[in-house]
């Protein structure tokens, strides 16, 4: 008896044939987990770090002056620009923050800021696709995707990888949470957040016409044919994924109304995360991960459609988007540590690069060059990124950028290092975690990567 035969035979049901697809399909926890789920705020366009998290008070005395070297763009600059915003030392472990993010200074006692992230493109497209897939191409599995692969869904009724975002023009698109050559359902399922009322952001999910009960039915009739239909071949990953997106979409029916309705939150809870495109999603991305949802991703864009690409009136448009994402981002924190969620709950604030510490001037060549006017181009040698909960040490500074904000110098963390450091939080080694196909084992980390031990709890 073949093992497809003997779970045919042994289940009344056809959830299980969906379940043949994953069995020694990739391997469990191979690490004690500390998180169980992540949570993915990514912040679209790439913040400026040097007005962020990482201050430069060098950066004064050399105000104006060229820089040198490579990653100078000469027609572009009136020389170096330090940030007029003020860095103060908060929580207990005196952390230095930005004016500009108030409540998440608030919170950086539960955070890990590194200031030493790099990453190896300045252009949006492949280093968004670097931070969200590991490779600067999109022919690569999202890191949601690798996670689900290698941890499956805690909750069978609802998706396991769900990407939430306010319009459907974010940069790159659907490459960024891919599946790739994964099976199908460790594909995400993609959330228009614009209009939070449910049958818009789960369209389509519920039958007009026909009772649950008659839908199973109909459905049980359709899995037994496929299941005929899937013990003639030999794994079909295709066959089985979509039979097990039937079942989920069946049960989704219910399990979604509950889930995805942020309205069933108290006013005062809507009212901390911000009635904003973003604030409802942090909100929404907590429901989910209270019902089990493994990967959820959170894209930025402001109220008005807005990335964080500053390449122009940089110090009016960054409060402003820094009081959107900093109200929504702390309060989620706050909320999971409340209950009791964050302690296995990842979550992670981070763009794809960031910004220049020299000025970029308007390119409205016919108008005066106001300095509150210039902008910050992208920046790939130093960055920040925000680590809270899931067995990461709060509190923690780690890493450094040069005096000047240009190069990631103590303790460098490439993109690679954070996937595997956060596979590894999961319970997950990212050299073991591979999938093979045409020929050779792809990891999410290729053939780099190095957990980061010292931010670990």
């Amino acid at each position: 008896m073949s093992r497809r035969d003997a779970l045919q035979r042994l289940s009344a049901g056809f959830g299980v044939i969906g379940l043949s697809g994953m069995l020694g399909a990739a391997p469990r926890p191979q690490i004690t987990p500390r998180a169980k789920r992540v949570i993915f705020l990514f912040m679209n366009g790439g913040p400026s770090h040097i007005d962020t998290f990482d201050p430069k008070p060098a950066l004064k005395k050399q105000e104006g002056q060229q820089p040198s070297g490579k990653l100078y763009k000469a027609p572009k600059t009136s020389g170096f620009m330090s940030s007029p915003l003020h860095f103060e030392k908060r929580g207990q472990s005196g952390i230095e923050v930005s004016e500009s993010l108030p409540r998440l200074g608030s919170v950086i006692d539960d955070c890990c800021v590194i200031r030493s992230m790099h990453t190896n493109v300045p252009n949006h497209e492949p280093a968004l696709l670097m931070m969200n897939t590991g490779n600067i191409q999109p022919i690569r599995p999202s890191l949601g995707s690798w996670v689900l692969y290698g941890l499956g869904s805690e909750n069978e009724n609802l998706p396991g990888f769900v990407v939430l975002r306010p319009t459907p023009n974010i940069v790159v698109g659907p490459a960024l949470w891919s599946n790739s050559f994964l099976p199908a359902e460790y594909q995400a399922t993609g959330v228009i957040t614009s209009d939070m009322a449910v049958d818009k952001l789960v369209a389509n999910v519920r039958n007009p016409e026909l009772p649950l009960p008659v839908q199973r039915r109909q459905l049980d009739l359709v899995q037994r044919l496929n299941g005929l239909h899937a013990a003639r071949r030999e794994h079909d990953s295709a066959l089985e994924s979509q039979i097990k997106a039937m079942e989920t979409a069946y049960r989704m029916q219910t399990a979604a109304s509950e889930a995805f309705d942020i309205s069933k939150e108290p006013p005062k809870m809507r009212e901390m995360y911000g009635d904003t495109p973003f604030g409802r999603s942090c909100l929404l991305a907590r429901r989910l991960a209270e019902s089990g949802v493994r990967f959820i991703s959170v894209y930025y864009t402001s109220s008005n459609n807005q990335p964080w690409d500053t390449h122009s009136d940089h110090y009016k448009r960054h409060p402003e988007l820094c009081a959107d994402s900093d109200q929504a981002s702390a309060a989620l924190i706050s909320d999971l540590k409340q209950r009791g969620l964050l302690e296995d709950t990842l979550v992670v604030w981070t763009g794809e690069f960031g910004r220049t510490p020299y000025s970029q001037e308007n390119q409205d060549k016919n108008k005066k060059t106001d300095p509150m006017k210039r902008g910050r181009d992208h920046h790939h040698t130093a960055f920040s990124t925000l680590l809270a909960g899931g067995g990461i040490r709060g509190g923690l500074a780690y890493g450094t950028s040069d005096e000047l904000g240009m190069n990631a110098e103590e303790n460098p963390v490439h993109v690679h290092d954070l996937h595997a450091t956060i596979l590894h939080q999961l319970g997950l080694d990212h050299e073991k975690l591979t999938y093979r196909y045409a020929g050779r084992d792809f990891r999410l980390t290729d053939v780099f990567g190095k957990v980061v031990t010292d931010i670990l709890a």
